[in-house]
């Protein structure tokens, strides 16, 4: 930019930056919108417990496999690949499905993690779902539990479940035994995770005999067992669920359970004692879960022992369907349960009071249906379970009710549970009490079920009670940040104002923020409803104050009025490639489509159709790189997401980050020389030079790594401080080793190996092949598009001189029709740096094979930053690449950036409409996703941009012959252009002659 340029931007009324914090500000505040609209807490306090009048045992043993599908333990045969496996792989299980128990699938929610999954179990609620992000290792809130209720709960297993339910409870009532973290070690067999908990339920029984306080305890009523079998979920992670180790597991999962049953009925010698054995959570073939995949959601429920009924036969119509018939139980009742009914079924069957939290339905309240419970226990005790459960509902219902009543104005309360003079819900309990008195043990049941179910549904009521009024303020919020985002465009306080707004109108905004302030302090609202209103009134009032009159005055609507047209066509194909972008985010074909739409999509301008006409076989290079690029691009998003290792596409991948780095380095070293002189050419040898040996080495330390891990020899300590060096230092080399002098290429070429390692390292497979070819094709692209809008730059170079580039930047950007097509391309490439080996769909697409090169502990922390440090490295070569295009096109930093940023809101709009709290836990969980998605697509274009100019300062431009040049692969001819005169278009940077 000029030094005009730098003046005007530095007199201008609008700061890029304040436009970014403003923005940064809004999006991560509006993220936990999402929450409060769809999401609330469900947990209050202040409620009365309820149990049922008798104990139908006396103790109960909980085991939890986490991580269990339920097709791989029930299945016959569900291992056909691996040789010699048995037909059934849990036997013991399989014996009391068919003989003494009752069985049938677990549906757990979104998010399909541990912790949600054991409060689910244990406290009969579904955790607020923004509560995952408050830690891992105890709970944010406290929440009762059936632990909590029990007289004692011993509990085994890892040091990441067991203390969430010691917290909160009564002091001594949870009783922990776990292990290290450090032995969740990935590389190791975690068949011995599972072989410790059984070892310390032994050890505790032995020294029970020797213990008399302990063995009182014991003996008690209410006693709970709690065994949490960490094992299958770190082999799931580590080898897949589809694995020979995974089905070992399963084997030896089935051989704790029964020796935890032979040990419990030899302490005890009675028949007093429940089981129930479930998992929190199942596991996606490539060994991930944590998203709503039906792999994930279906887990194993079996229940046995005192109080539980046994097999029954199956009814008509079938319990069964497609899911089940490989199991080979197609003749007993399949009986399916929602995750939080475990909790209540588990309290009916030791006599505790239920949790107060609990939102889980008793499988037996249903009369139509068989549940878990014995029907030898009676139809008296049953239906008192059931109006214990409908107690529990209305109780939560009630509290919450009470709150909502007192605090919001012009309350309308739930008509099904509050009309009359009396409330209908005390009605309703008057009547099954009646029923039960009346020995109408059927009717009782039929009326607590209805009941139960209209509780849920006023609590449903209560908790989405303000989604209306969120929705039309989350909807304001978006629509006023692109109409304040459009400012820094257009810019009418730079110019003279004609018109100006009524006061009544600039007002409007400030009085409904005040007024929504008022409410929300009578009602108690949480603090962020202030932010919500907070923010557009902000967005709006800019837009009213400054865009309102420069939009209204006569010379500004002449001109809208003569491009309509064309206006109304270029809004059309903008709204429908965000459509197109939001459609992505389920069908990863459209990226490959997508990429020859934007191989095309200069087409659209009269500028690339003259350049088509007037290109000469020297000038089509570009652009046929271009279109190779685009085909290459295609071939990514359609490859699987489910990958296997591969050490042969990790190798070529090396190789070709080597060999691309031999090819480029004679072309820039050449360009370097000629613009800052041999020496510097000599520093930046030796840097290449090292980058270049780094890539070979991490390529050969990779593959030893991932096949020692595959052959089982586990990760010697020196391989893991190799690999961690070969990380490391290549990726700090371009910052430590630096060059006071750079040219645009030899910037691009330094992060492109500096990334390198990274996606060698933590590559499972082709991920090294993708980087490389999308920063070719970015790099392209740039190319392409300055030689469409400036052909001069490469038929006639010395015709270009400052003068006639720096004038088109001068006062500032100035906005082209154009560049919304040049935003929309860089927002696919946005998102094709995450699609094009990812899944949006969920977590589970994310790999971590390639993490225990580094760390083959347990550690959550760790293992996210490693894998965020790969889907990052896409972006900053975009960030880089898109400050390349705004200095090469003469156009000031972020300008791209601006345009973009009116336009993506409209799929976080989109996304936000589309979050669904209810229907199948897949479609729930993409809800999610998605809308986090879109979310976070403004911190990273922000960021991108911000970084991308940092990264990018103090360098010269490219020459485009130079480019063209080592296209051809004329590496001599670069000496032919030495002549012309270099071409400083960064803004910051210092012309090559004076340094010379």
């Amino acid at each position: 930019m000029s030094p005009a340029a730098k003046n005007g931007a530095a007199k201008s009324n609008y700061s890029v930056g304040r436009l970014l914090f403003i923005g940064l500000l809004f999006h991560i505040v509006f993220i936990g919108s999402v929450f409060d609209c769809y999401f609330t807490s469900p947990v209050v306090h202040g409620m009365k417990s309820f149990q049922t009048q008798q104990a139908e045992a006396k103790r109960l043993v909980l085991i939890v496999g986490d991580g269990l599908r339920a097709d791989l333990l029930f299945n016959e045969n569900p291992f056909p690949k691996i040789r010699d496996s048995p037909k059934i792989i849990a036997p013991y299980l399989r014996s009391i499905v068919e003989t003494r128990g009752a069985f049938g699938i677990s549906h757990t929610r979104v998010p399909t993690e541990s912790r949600p999954g054991h409060v689910a179990i244990i406290g009969g609620m579904y955790e607020d779902v923004s509560a995952v992000t408050k830690g891992w290792k105890t709970n944010p809130v406290d929440f009762d539990s059936v632990f909590n209720q029990s007289s004692t709960t011993f509990s085994f297993g890892s040091p990441d479940i067991l203390p969430m339910f010691a917290r909160g409870a009564v002091p001594g009532r949870v009783l922990e035994w776990s292990y290290d973290a450090e032995e969740e070690d990935f590389t190791k067999d975690a068949v011995e995770l599972d072989y410790w908990v059984l070892d310390k339920v032994e050890a505790l029984f032995r020294n029970a005999t020797t213990d008399p306080m302990l063995k009182a305890k014991l003996h008690q009523g209410k006693v709970v067992f709690f065994l949490h079998l960490l094992g299958l979920d770190v082999t799931g992670h580590s080898y897949r669920p589809h694995s020979p180790e995974y089905m070992r597991n399963i084997q030896a999962v089935d051989k704790i359970v029964k020796r935890t049953e032979e040990i419990i009925n030899e302490f005890y010698g009675d028949k007093e004692t429940s089981f129930v054995f479930t998992a929190d959570h199942g596991m996606s073939v490539i060994g991930n879960h944590g998203d709503g995949h039906p792999d994930c959601t279906r887990t194993p429920l079996i229940a046995w022992g005192k109080g539980v009924r046994g097999p029954l036969p199956d009814t008509t119509p079938s319990s069964h369907d497609d899911y089940s018939k490989p199991w080979g139980l197609n003749h007993l009742y399949r009986r399916d349960v929602e995750q939080a009914d475990i909790a209540a079924l588990m309290s009916a069957l030791i006599g505790a009071s239920w949790p107060v939290n609990s939102v889980g339905v008793l499988p037996d309240v249903d009369p139509n249906r068989p549940g878990y419970l014995d029907p030898k226990l009676g139809e008296k005790t049953i239906a008192e379970a059931a109006l214990v459960n409908a107690k529990m509902i209305l109780e939560q219902y009630r509290v919450k009710h009470e709150l909502k009543s007192v605090h919001t104005l012009f309350y309308k309360p739930y008509s099904s549970l509050e009309s009359g003079s009396v409330p209908k819900r005390i009605q309703q309990l008057e009547h099954v009490e009646s029923l039960i008195n009346a020995s109408q043990w059927h009717g009782a049941r039929d009326a607590s079920y209805t009941l139960i179910k209209e509780g849920l549904g006023g609590l449903h009521y209560l908790q989405t009670y303000d989604r209306t009024l969120l929705r039309t303020i989350v909807t304001f919020a978006h629509i006023g940040w692109m109409l304040y985002s459009s400012l820094y465009i257009i810019r009418p306080l730079d110019k003279p104002a004609v018109l100006n707004t009524k006061r009544t109108m600039k007002i409007l905004p400030l009085v409904t923020a005040i007024v929504c302030w008022a409410v929300f302090f009578v009602q108690r609202s949480p603090w962020s409803y202030y932010f919500y209103v907070s923010f557009p009134a902000y967005f709006w009032f800019q837009f009213i104050r400054q865009g309102v009159p420069y939009l209204s005055t006569p010379a500004i609507r002449v001109r809208l009025g003569r491009g309509l047209r064309e206006n109304l066509v270029q809004t059309v194909l903008a709204l429908s490639a965000l459509l197109g972008l939001a459609l992505g985010y389920t069908h990863r074909v459209v990226w490959s489509l997508g990429s020859l739409v934007v191989a095309n999509s200069w087409m659209l301008e009269k500028s690339g159709r003259t350049y088509v006409r007037q290109m000469t076989s020297r000038s089509a290079i570009p652009i046929l790189l271009w279109y190779a690029l685009g085909g290459l691009c295609v071939l990514f998003p359609l490859v699987p997401v489910n990958r296997s290792e591969n050490t042969f596409f990790i190798a070529m991948g090396g190789l070709i980050f080597w060999g691309v780095a031999q090819y480029a380095q004679p072309i820039v070293l050449a360009e370097v020389e000629r613009e800052f002189g041999k020496d510097m050419k000599d520093k930046l040898r030796v840097k290449y030079t090292l980058q270049k040996l780094s890539v070979l080495l991490v390529t050969a330390a990779t593959v030893y790594s991932s096949l020692s891990l595959q052959w089982k020899l586990g990760l010697p300590l020196i391989a893991r401080i190799l690999n961690w060096t070969l990380l490391v230092v290549p990726s700090i080399l371009p910052y430590i080793m630096t060059t006071p002098h750079h040219t645009t290429s030899s910037k691009l070429l330094m992060y492109f190996l500096g990334f390198a390692p990274c996606f060698i390292i933590l590559s499972i497979s082709v991920e090294g092949l993708f980087f490389i070819t999308y920063s070719a094709a970015l790099l392209c692209w740039v190319v392409s598009e300055k030689i469409m809008r400036y052909p001069e730059t490469l038929q006639h170079p010395s015709s270009v001189n400052g003068k006639v580039l720096k004038g088109k930047s001068e006062g500032g950007y100035v906005f082209n029709v154009g560049d919304v097509r040049m935003a929309l391309v860089f927002l696919f490439f946005v998102h094709l740096g995450f699609f094009g080996i990812g899944n949006v769909a969920s977590i589970s697409s994310f790999y971590l094979e390639p993490v225990y090169r580094l760390i083959p502990v347990f550690s959550p922390f760790s293992m996210t930053t490693l894998l965020l440090y790969k889907l990052l490295a896409p972006y900053v070569m975009l960030s880089i690449i898109l400050a390349y295009l705004n200095h090469a096109l003469q156009l000031p930093p972020f300008s791209l950036l601006l345009v973009s940023l009116c336009m993506s809101d409209v799929m976080t709009l989109m996304f936000f409409y589309r979050v669904r709290d209810t229907g199948s836990w897949l479609q729930i969980g993409e809800s999610i996703t998605f809308f986090f998605m879109s979310s976070l697509l403004f911190l990273f274009s922000a960021g991108m941009s911000a970084l991308g100019e940092w990264l990018m300062k103090d360098t010269v431009e490219t020459r485009f012959e130079m480019l063209v040049a080592g296209f051809e692969g004329a590496v001599g001819k670069v000496k032919a252009v030495e002549n012309g005169s270099g071409i400083n278009t960064s803004g910051v940077g210092v012309n090559s002659k004076k340094k010379k």
